[in-house]
């Protein structure tokens, strides 16, 4: 084994290039999991009625199309490079080829939140549901870790290609043949990181409560975005009614505390909890004993306990971690009270008919709805023009006619919204999130499988016409750009996963097609019959994650809009 201190160069960037390799092998195999074992399997199920198609479909989100991807291209081409590396020593232009993918991330990422709410509510709806996905756990493949674990696993898998490039760039010299292609790739790549950073915190907090949900037995109903995980450890408690010390362990979060007994197993750490102890209104002192060192007292509530620690400094740091876990609770909810208690002069039967007071930006530290912190980048604050509260961007996404402003449509909380309206938030935005690894297309240029104009539909929004491309080095992604001229696209399209429809739909041009994934529909229509199948032609083969053949250039039919041409400069 070489000593780290000696390695050339040369023998460190094949160290983070193979490790690259290594990596993206067991992730595959655990997409792999995810798709032809849960999926594959709770698909099969839902067939026989047993429980909504839909509910499989809308946890699992794009799991395909990012398995198919990885498996079927990145993983293959990684293979083949390092096999090659003493002829070609070099991974950027391969992770190049990543980049345009990364919005099949964006979606599945933005289903995350519902497809943990799913998974919990119909493995406590449906037995079947349950005993299904407990069996597959059970397999020695699962490493007995749950559904949910395996689910956290792409969402953390960008920022992993972002710190092994990192690691990368640093050790290849300025000068060398790939320096470019993994700047550019790592430009790309540390954007779309930098922007999965909300979930990427929100996903380790959860894995570590599904960690301890685990060790609870599945027991403990703990597995919740507002807990959050703060300290654990062994701790003995002290007898009422003589000296003796048990052994106990504790788990402290935001909002409680789980006093639990160590139980006996053969697999891993388990334990029984004992008592759920609030946060709200504990106390924590310093006790002293003679015959027992580093003593301290936790009042709270439902309980009292005399806990010794293992050293004066286990016990420094354990109060340290109860004292600050409190001030930061009451800090949260006197901020709460004191700036709701300005907003109650707008009573419910005046809301909208009445200008509120607005709670001052310095008055609160967090959304006055979610609780969520404000920061200067992903929650920022805003105000509801109904009931003058502080809140967020996702509390405050809606839009409703207040009468003292003349009945024009004005910001308001989704509270206010539901009130004025009588409609709920979630009936009117559903998957209207923008989603967060969403970034700039990059520029292209060279030949293409096929390029013209369509007309083009998204969701509800009005057709508008693009300048469609398939460039033959990415001959797997369709660009939609303004016009021809454009130096950069407006949105990129990743065909690999995505369902051709080309039926006859009424209130559709003539000559239109649809491609579907999961909740994404992108319209398209072509001047006449011809040209579209021309474009199917290319599409249906780009989907299934085959390179499409060029086809024989067309001319221009007499309008711009049928101007279309395959395997040409665009």
């Amino acid at each position: 084994m070489n000593d780290p201190e000696t390695e050339t160069n040369e023998q460190k960037l094949y160290k983070i290039a193979n490790e690259l390799l290594q990596t993206e092998k067991a992730y595959v195999a655990r997409l792999n999991l995810l798709d032809q074992v849960f999926c594959a399997k709770l698909m099969e199920e839902a067939g026989k009625g047993t429980f909504p198609v839909d509910v499989v479909k809308n946890i699992f989100s794009n799991i395909s199309s990012i398995n198919a991807f990885h498996s079927q291209f990145l993983l293959p081409d990684l293979e083949k490079r390092m096999g090659e590396w003493e002829s070609t020593p070099r991974i950027g232009d391969i992770l190049q080829k990543l980049t345009p993918f990364l919005k099949m991330y964006a979606e599945y990422v933005r289903n995350f939140d519902k497809a943990m709410e799913l998974l919990k509510q119909w493995t406590d709806r449906s037995p079947q549901f349950k005993a299904l996905i407990q069996d597959i756990q059970k397999q020695e493949v699962c490493g007995s870790l749950t559904l949910q674990h395996h689910m956290l696993e792409p969402v953390q898998r960008v920022p992993r290609y972002e710190m092994l490039l990192k690691d990368y760039l640093k050790k290849l010299p300025q000068d060398h043949v790939d320096h470019r292609d993994a700047e550019k790739s790592l430009e790309i790549i540390a954007m779309a990181a930098t922007h999965s950073n909300t979930a990427i915190r929100k996903s380790e907090n959860l894995k570590k409560l599904l960690e301890i949900y685990e060790m609870l037995g599945e027991e403990e109903d703990i597995v919740n975005a507002s807990n959050e995980f703060i300290k654990e450890g062994h701790i003995l408690k002290l007898a009422a009614r003589n000296t003796s010390a048990m052994d106990r362990y504790l788990f402290l979060f935001n909002n409680m505390l789980l006093y639990c007994v160590p139980k006996f197993s053969l697999v891993g750490q388990k334990f029984t909890v004992r008592t759920r102890i609030g946060i709200d209104g504990m106390k924590v002192t310093e006790t002293y004993n003679e015959d027992y060192p580093h003593t301290f007292q936790v009042s709270g509530k439902e309980r009292t306990l005399e806990l010794q620690a293992s050293s004066e400094q286990d016990k420094e740091d354990w109060i340290k971690a109860f004292q600050e876990t409190i001030e930061i609770f009451h800090q949260k909810n006197e901020t709460f009270k004191t700036a709701s208690k300005e907003v109650e002069e707008v009573s419910i039967s005046e809301l909208g008919k009445r200008a509120p007071r607005w709670i001052r930006d310095n008055e609160v530290t967090m959304c006055m709805k979610c609780r969520e912190p404000f920061n200067a980048l992903t929650r920022r604050r805003h105000h509801c023009r109904a009931c003058g509260y502080v809140v967020c961007w996702k509390c405050s996404d809606n839009k409703a006619p207040l009468e003292y402003d003349g009945n024009k449509m004005n910001k308001v909380c989704r509270d206010c919204y539901s009130i004025l309206t009588g409609h709920t938030e979630s009936e009117e935005k559903e998957g209207k999130k923008k989603g967060i690894l969403e970034i700039e297309a990059a520029q292209f240029s060279g030949s293409s499988i096929m390029y013209g104009f369509l007309q083009y539909c998204e969701k509800n929004k009005p057709w508008q016409k693009v300048w469609c491309v398939i460039p033959q080095k990415e001959a797997l992604v369709l660009y939609l750009y303004g016009a021809p001229q454009d130096v950069k696209a407006q949105s990129t399209i990743p065909l690999l996963g995505y369902s051709v429809d080309d039926t006859t739909r009424p209130a559709d041009p003539p000559a239109s097609f649809r491609l579907t994934q999961s909740k994404s529909v992108h319209s398209f229509a072509a001047e006449n019959e011809e040209l579209k199948q021309r474009w199917l032609k290319v599409i249906r083969v780009a989907v299934t994650g085959e390179v499409p053949e060029c086809l024989p250039p067309v001319e221009p039919h007499g309008t711009e809009d049928g101007f279309s041409r395959s395997c040409g400069a665009a």
